[in-house]
């Protein structure tokens, strides 16, 4: 295969496991100027509402993400595609893994927060169908720096919506 095919092959999209944290933690020490540390992210994965799942590319993690389940609503908590990996939908990919796990019956919606200063998720969050809901002032413990508070809304198809509509009772 190609180099250019090959490099936007499909990524494999698996629940995180324990030897997966080294992969996990480069790709964040890469990505973010405040990385979580390992204890971070164990502290977080041990909570029982707390998900990780990891995108694989021949037999190599390139890319992670972790969030939270919440009665209506999935909380993305962190996201990272290795850098190498990036504008290769990679990140996508995960993001539509996500959006697979939403109904309108339960999870309706996915939330995030992205740092002010981060226009490249903004962007690409954007562009995958979230929208700036509000504005989360001195958010992060790290810095002053604000956050923009980010949704994806589920959206039902055309099938859902027929099937939920007014049931009619047939006369016998």
């Amino acid at each position: 295969m190609p180099t250019a095919e090959r490099s936007h092959a499909c990524v494999h999209i698996r629940w995180m496991i324990r030897r997966d944290m080294p992969s996990v933690l480069a790709i964040e020490e890469a990505s973010f100027e405040f990385p979580w540390s390992e204890e971070e992210f164990i502290r977080c994965l041990r909570q029982r509402n707390c998900i990780g799942m990891v995108a694989e590319r021949d037999d190599e993690v390139v890319g992670f993400m972790i969030y939270e389940l919440h009665k209506n609503r999935l909380h993305l908590l962190n996201f990272a595609v290795a850098s190498q990996c990036r504008r290769q939908s990679v990140g996508s990919s995960m993001i539509e893994k996500l959006t697979s796990k939403l109904s309108m019956e339960r999870r309706n919606r996915i939330m995030l927060e992205v740092r002010e200063t981060n226009l490249d998720a903004q962007l690409f969050f954007k562009n995958l169908g979230f929208r700036a809901i509000s504005v989360l002032r001195d958010f992060y413990d790290d810095t002053t720096e604000d956050a923009y508070l980010m949704q994806y809304r589920y959206r039902a198809s055309v099938e859902e919506l027929v099937e939920d509509g007014p049931r009619r009772r047939m006369a016998s």
